[in-house]
């Protein structure tokens, strides 16, 4: 992926604080995609937030809310420089797509963390992955992820990681467009299983927004190489419901399905990523997910 020497993002938050663990690892103190898996579910199943859930499983919360503006990430992290660019790249694809449609869009927030943090949404685990809370329009990422996607998972690369960011930032233009609103009410009115069904569609509009994005990118700025869209597709398919239930030992239970199934999520990313339009990613109006 072409990144270096591109703009930066002002919209970075760094409280990771002064050292510390955490993240996605089975050892002390962290837990494993097992844990995320049940979580998820049981969230489902219980109707109960799965911040909330992985709080309690993991017997604590998030440190005390940050006091004041939490700072810029150090000029010199290698990592945090390239999360900001691929931020400031979202940024600029999805102000340009807004104001053709006569819209203005509003920046996320990018916060970066360690093992755990507190939000909007309630406590937030490095174990839940990179995610979007609506309620402070904010994507928040434990970098420990990205050895995860890469070690653990199988996904290395940088476009992968670019991708994982994309799709949260997806979220944010689900918030903007007022679909997530319509989204929860929605969902307040339906039993597990629906509400499962009606976040796969939200999820898959998210990585075929994050295609949107990288069709975009391209065009504007060149910044997809040989190798790149292989690397968001097999990114997608190792974070497909059913390969992380296999990869957790489980059973493959459909009905608990919340983002979609590798087939699905590679399959809405290419619809994105080919057409390069947002009328393109109803997935809420198609039988064929």
């Amino acid at each position: 992926m072409r990144w270096e020497g591109n703009r930066q993002s002002s919209n970075v938050e760094d409280m990771r604080g002064g050292g510390g663990g955490g993240g996605f690892g089975i050892g002390g103190g962290t837990i494993g995609i097992g844990t995320l898996v049940i979580a998820l579910v049981g969230g489902a199943l219980l109707g109960v937030n799965p911040l909330t859930l992985l709080s309690m499983m993991t017997g604590g919360g998030a440190p005390p809310a940050q006091t004041g503006p939490a700072p810029a990430p150090p000029a010199d992290d290698p990592m945090a420089k390239f999360v900001s660019t691929v931020l400031a790249d979202t940024e600029d694809v999805w102000t340009g797509l807004f104001k053709q449609g006569g819209a203005t869009y509003h920046d996320p927030k990018l916060v970066l963390f360690r093992g755990a943090v507190r939000t909007g949404c309630g406590a937030g685990q490095a174990a839940m992955g990179p995610f979007y809370c609506p309620a402070d329009q904010k994507v928040y990422i434990d970098l420990s992820f990205y050895e995860t996607l890469k070690n653990r998972l199988g996904a290395p690369g940088e476009f992968a990681e670019a991708y994982v960011i994309a799709h949260e930032v997806g979220h944010h233009v689900q918030d903007e467009l007022g679909i997530t609103q319509q989204v929860e009410q929605q969902r307040a009115r339906m039993g597990a299983a629906q509400g499962n069904a009606l976040s796969v569609r939200v999820e898959l509009q998210a990585d075929c927004f994050a295609g949107v994005w990288a069709n975009h990118s391209q065009k504007e700025r060149n910044t997809i190489e040989a190798g790149d869209i292989e690397s968001a597709m097999n990114a997608a398919a190792k974070i497909g419901d059913d390969a992380l239930q296999q990869s957790a030992g489980r059973a493959v239970v459909p009905e608990s399905f919340t983002h979609g199934t590798s087939a699905q999520r590679q399959r809405w990313f290419m619809t994105g990523y080919k057409e390069g339009s947002v009328k393109s990613c109803d997935t809420f109006n198609t039988r064929n997910l």
